[in-house]
């Protein structure tokens, strides 16, 4: 069959984030023609527990496809959370809480349930941990299973078949195939693509029953990212989405690794940048949203205490990346400024500006510098936030650390709101500060960082990034960049282009960008004030 003429192709991008599920219809040159987005439904049945259905996830996939999608689309790409999905041996959902709702079968990447699991699991030293920093988080998977099988062992463990990492499930849904993707298995389930699963790390944490029928539970057959997954879409899944039967399906990422993949190659000639005419292991992609990612990316593989990796392939083919990350950084701004006294004035002030509330706030920030005639970066200066508050993911790799304020007033105005809302901005910043510091001095010559996600469109975060880190951050000029990543997939699946890094030389030649630059070197003086309290609370 002759093909299409090249302008008319189009991709499918598929994104499970946290709390929604978004879809785009994406061109050859990578630009976003139309998007859509449903909201998903979380439960949290007990402290630090969060689950998901998998069956309302790919509900909201069809429904958020089906508005997106054209004639020419020639492959799909999903890319969602890092959540686990428990399916029975007929595929269907099985129960992952004690109330035994069976459709409520996710347990979210945020679900920290596991950290007894966690810890007990680094203290066996095995040698797996140095893939993932030395230290095993309840955000990966072998901790949530060991949970699942210490505290479900009659219900869910017994009855489950299937665990997927949540990227893997759409694919397989999508296809029948339960290939899993290198990206999924490597970075959050300990594979390795040279050496495959290590069944003494299974049996040394009492997963060995994992081991059976070739790891049929967890996985016996491995793809790279983009790579076709059985033989596309199904019937089934075709009508469901109202694609065409045969529709390419590229081999899944996680979300934060599509959103790297679709900034982390863009095009940044012309505009001075550090580097311009240097190896893509000079960038760092951060993806920031409920969580932030860290994404660097090396040659050979670079061990870096307290953050994930090296995972050969996990991003991109062929090169290792290292994973650092906040837990809480959009949810953690969220919580602060919305459990405020002065929230519903917040509310009520940004309404009748027509403004969002983070406008509200940045305006805000500004005319009270500007009435005091301070640089806005000093503003908080007495004020310290330690924004742990979900744990350390990393450097210092410890789930079990929680927030703190230090300098907080007895009154409660909006511009108390202001200068809490700020300060966490500020500690947010200098947490990707000190993760940077962990990198380089592991190896990484890291010279721009390539922003994305919701947080990215928050001017005052983005600045203050610049001015903690010194470093130059980069906004590529298509601002669902999470998306194009996934349809990258497809489009790599369906041979339009021969790999992600072809993909790259194509689409970045049609971005412009914009980017932040360090403003202010008094703001080296809260860093100083951060370090001092945190030698205090690791005293």
């Amino acid at each position: 069959m002759a093909r299409s003429d090249p302008v008319e192709w189009y991709y499918v991008g598929v994104d499970v984030g946290t709390a929604s599920v978004r879809a785009a219809l994406v061109t050859r040159e990578g630009q976003v023609k139309t998007t859509a987005e449903e909201m998903v439904t979380i439960w949290k049945p007990h402290s630090d527990h969060y689950v998901q259905s998998s069956t309302d996830i790919w509900a909201k996939c069809c429904s958020t496809v089906r508005v997106v999608q054209r004639n020419q689309v020639r492959g799909v790409g999903f890319d969602a959370t890092c959540s686990l999905v428990v399916l029975d041996q007929n595929f269907q959902p099985v129960a992952v809480n004690q109330d035994g709702e069976a459709e409520r079968n996710v347990v979210m990447w945020m679900d920290h349930r596991a950290a007894e699991q966690a810890a007990r699991i680094t203290s066996t030293g095995h040698r797996v941990l140095s893939r993932v920093g030395g230290v095993m988080s309840p955000e990966m998977q072998p901790p949530k299973l060991l949970w699942l099988k210490e505290n479900l062992r009659a219900t869910c463990w017994r009855d489950a078949a299937h665990f997927l990492d949540l990227p893997d499930f759409l694919s397989w849904k999508a296809t029948a195939s339960l290939a899993r993707s290198l990206c999924t298995v490597v970075c959050k389930w300990t594979y390795c693509p040279t050496e495959k699963w290590d069944t003494s790390f299974w049996t040394a944490i009492g997963l060995e029953d994992l081991l059976e029928n070739d790891h049929s539970k967890i996985g016996s057959v491995t793809c790279c990212p983009g790579s076709p997954v059985g033989e596309g879409l199904t019937q089934e899944a075709a009508a469901e989405l109202g694609l065409d039967t045969g529709t390419a399906v590229g081999a899944s990422l996680i979300d934060a690794h599509a959103g790297g993949l679709g900034v982390i190659g863009a095009d940044v000639r012309g505009f001075s940048l550090p580097c311009e005419d240097q190896p893509i292991t000079s960038r760092m992609a951060m993806i920031c949203g409920t969580s932030s990612c860290h994404m660097a990316i090396s040659q050979g593989p670079l061990f870096v205490p307290g953050v994930w990796g090296p995972y050969l392939s996990g991003m991109v083919p062929e090169l290792w990346l290292n994973e650092g990350g906040q837990s809480a950084t959009g949810r953690l701004i969220d919580h602060v400024v919305k459990g405020h006294v002065a929230y519903p004035q917040l509310q009520e002030q940004a309404v009748k500006g027509g403004e969002h509330i983070y406008s509200y706030l940045n305006r805000h920030l500004s005319s009270m510098a500007k009435d005091l005639g301070a640089p806005l970066e000093l503003l908080a200066s007495s004020l310290h936030v330690w924004p742990d508050f979900h744990g350390n993911r990393s450097p210092l790799a410890d789930p079990t650390l929680r927030g703190a304020v230090v300098g907080l007033p007895l009154s409660q105005t909006l511009d108390d709101l202001a200068l809490l809302y700020l300060a966490t901005v500020q500690a947010l910043a200098l947490g990707t500060q000190h993760i940077l510091e962990a990198m380089t001095q592991a190896g990484h010559d890291i010279t721009t960082l390539f922003l994305c996600g919701g947080l990215s469109k928050n001017p005052l975060y983005v600045q203050i990034h610049a001015n903690a880190t010194g470093l130059p951050l980069v906004l590529p000029a298509q601002t669902e960049a999470v998306l194009v990543g996934a349809a990258v997939l497809g489009a790599c699946a369906s041979h339009d282009y021969s790999s992600i890094l072809v993909s790259y030389l194509t689409r970045g030649t049609v971005l412009s960008l914009s980017f932040y630059r360090k403003k202010y070197s008094v703001f080296l003086r809260l860093h100083v004030h951060q370090r001092e309290y945190m030698a205090l609370m690791n005293d």
